[in-house]
């Protein structure tokens, strides 16, 4: 069965610091490209951050600098590091683990930055 256990969402205030992650069991993690998405009320679902299986990394231009993903294979773990947090980075944050052939969410976690 596959799982995934997100954590590290709350509330923050503008310019601090929060630290995601998400424990995956049930694949081998290893062979996922490993993402962080967000998601806003009557809005799509965006990617935030995403790291291939070979460490290669991407970003959404709104992130880029403040924002850092981070994966150990060993525990099978993804991490999200966001700094100087803003207002409009309010959302649930949810992790993904993606190969060519299937797709996994996580169940999401809150991420609210307060002005």
């Amino acid at each position: 069965q596959v799982q995934f256990v997100e954590s590290g969402g709350g509330l923050v205030q503008s310019g601090g610091s929060l630290s995601l992650s998400c424990a995956a069991s049930g694949i081998i993690f290893s062979t996922y490209a490993m993402g962080w998405y967000r998601q806003t009320p009557g809005k799509q679902r965006e990617l935030v951050a995403r790291m291939s299986t070979g460490g290669s990394t991407s970003y959404a231009d709104s992130v880029k600098g403040r924002f850092t993903i981070s994966r150990d294979n060993a525990k099978n773990t993804v991490y999200l590091q966001m700094n100087n947090l803003k207002p409009e980075d309010t959302a649930v944050y949810y992790c993904h683990a993606g190969s060519l052939r299937i797709n996994y969410w996580g169940q999401g976690t809150q991420v609210t930055v307060s002005s």
